[in-house]
């Protein structure tokens, strides 16, 4: 249960202590004084969306922090799985900054909002006036009984079978198109397949091909400069290689006398063996020269087929003709084993479909079974609530299988006596909206272990003896829940264990919003004033004390 709330820089609200009691807190006070504010700071601990703008001052970042006691909750386990330590006096904080970015801690550990909504649903259940709207939506109908009835381990099987199984479809879906088109393309690409394949393609094979293709085309010219070449160095009676050795006989004969001029000779010396070397080169090259007409040819419809290739397939590497080669190949085998592929997809349809439907059938019978156990627990509390005629009915029928599985849910309700129920949304007025709603806690509550229920003037609507009745059963419901619970209703209010007023605070430069603990007289003062106005006279201030001591 929340044993203490701080609320900074939200909204109205500069600084707010909060520390309820175990039971049935009361918290009221003028429209606009801010106790729905409250609900939405406490609703930051659950998870709920942030915003910049709600900053009371701007300059400072949103401080919202909850302690509660959960030692009697068995949330150890729970705690494990999402890596938190634990404690029996839990500490969750939500912080908002100047920029709008939030962050969230549980005992000091920073988690996502994720966890945090996870977490937090274990902790506390807002009814806001927003729900008791959504209260005519089938989807909210559906959750309602799968809380009556507790569902929760058969959705979370259903959703994960019915999950594996969409997944499935898609997959078979998907391979099943691809059969098609490959199916369409299959001839092509086995040309496609076949053309490169012949073609026997090699990783610069082209530029191989090209300079070879230069040289045979040259050839002459080529065999002509070399000769030259050779007969210049070699050859010829004053040849460049006479030319060196001379050289290197004068340098030789003074070279004893300088270690500089030795240096020198050794140059030449290296210089002559590489000469040496490249003229042997130019030997073999030449001689390896030779015009080719026929090789020519070759190489030029080589060249000319990878470059059709290339123009082709818009590719400007033989590498990746190369990978698109590939990728055909993989095309064409997948098309070769996509009836297998096909039968096996096929098979974890049926599977999961069939698993799914296990799943569905479980849910539903188990959904059916309290229909009407759910039906006279509403009928009995609304009449305990002033309702004598009310009608109940949860209707059930059969949809095809979704995400929520293969029930729809429709409450049908009649608040007079012999006309038919008729769906809630249609025919229930504010008060009986209300009625209903609280009903539908009042029933849940008996099945939950949520430490903590936040009432949102689910009284709206309700009066007279009908809210007295009201405040007897949040009492009741506070023997085994903390109940928080923001009315206007000074029935509801003289129930209270607790008693809490929030008002505007105008003392200061700017108005905020403060909450105030009250004591005996304070709360007799404030209900009379619930019940006659701003001035209570002895009268009413009498009437507030028999209400508190009903």
């Amino acid at each position: 249960m929340l044993t203490h709330l701080t609320i900074k820089n939200y909204a109205l609200i500069k600084h707010l202590e909060f520390e309820p009691s175990a039971q049935l807190n009361v918290i009221t006070g003028e429209t606009g004084a801010g106790k729905s504010i409250m609900l939405g700071a406490i609703g930051l601990l659950l998870g709920n969306r942030a915003d910049s703008k709600t900053l009371w001052d701007e300059s400072e970042k949103c401080i919202t922090e909850g302690t509660f006691n959960v030692a009697s909750y068995h949330l150890q386990e729970l705690f494990e799985a999402e890596e938190l330590d634990y404690a029996d006096q839990t500490i969750i904080r939500r912080e908002i900054s100047m920029a709008g970015k939030s962050r969230a801690f549980i005992n000091d550990t920073p988690v996502t909002l994720e966890v945090l909504r996870k977490i937090g649903s274990r902790l506390m259940d807002i009814h806001s006036q927003h729900e008791t709207l959504e209260l005519g939506s089938k989807s909210f109908q559906l959750m309602l009984v799968d809380s009556f009835a507790a569902n929760e381990s058969l959705r979370n099987s259903y959703k994960k079978a019915w999950k594996r199984y969409v997944e499935a479809q898609q997959e078979y879906d998907s391979l099943l198109a691809e059969s098609i088109t490959l199916q369409k393309e299959s001839d092509f690409i086995q040309f496609q397949l076949n053309e490169l394949t012949q073609a026997n393609l090699q990783v610069g094979e082209l530029e191989k091909l090209e300079s070879e293709l230069r040289i045979l085309e040259h050839a002459e010219e080529i065999k002509t400069q070399f000769n030259s070449i050779l007969e210049q160095f070699d050859r010829s009676e004053f040849s460049i290689r006479s030319a060196l050795t001379s050289v290197r006989n004068q340098l030789q004969s003074v070279s004893s006398y300088s270690t500089a001029y030795e240096q020198l000779l050794q140059r030449l010396e290296s210089t002559r063996i590489e000469l040496d070397d490249i003229v042997h080169e130019l030997e073999v090259a030449e001689s390896n020269i030779e015009f080719d007409p026929q090789q020519a040819a070759e190489i030029k419809d080589r060249v000319s087929l990878l470059y059709q290739l290339q123009q082709k397939h818009r590719i400007k590497e033989i590498s990746e003709l190369i990978e698109l080669r590939d990728s055909l190949q993989q095309k064409a085998d997948k098309h070769h084993n996509l009836d297998e592929l096909l039968e096996k997809a096929k098979s974890v349809v049926e599977r999961t479909r069939h698993e799914a439907d296990e799943a569905a059938q479980a849910l539903s019978k188990s959904r059916q079974k309290v229909l009407t156990p759910l039906s006279k627990q509403l009928k009995s509390m609304l009449q305990e609530l002033g309702m004598v005629n009310a009608d109940m009915v949860v209707d059930h029928s059969r949809i095809p299988a979704g995400n929520s599985g293969i029930d729809s849910i429709e409450i049908l309700f009649s608040a007079n006596k012999g006309v038919s129920p008729k769906p809630l949304a249609l025919v229930a007025s504010g008060g009986e909206f209300s009625r209903v709603m609280f009903s539908l806690k009042y029933i849940l509550a008996e099945k939950s272990a949520l430490p903590t229920l936040i009432l949102d003037e689910i009284d709206n609507g309700v009066s007279g003896e009908v809210a007295i009745r009201l405040g007897e059963r949040m009492k009741e419901m506070a023997k085994h829940h903390q109940v928080i619970a923001i009315s206007h209703l000074p029935q509801i209010a003289a129930k209270a264990d607790t008693h809490f007023f929030v008002f505007k605070d105008h003392t200061a430069n700017r108005t905020s919003t403060s909450i105030k603990k009250l004591d005996q007289q304070e709360r007799v003062t404030e209900i009379a004033k619930m019940i006659g106005g701003a001035k209570p006279t002895a009268l009413t201030l009498e009437n507030a004390r028999e209400l508190m001591n009903q």
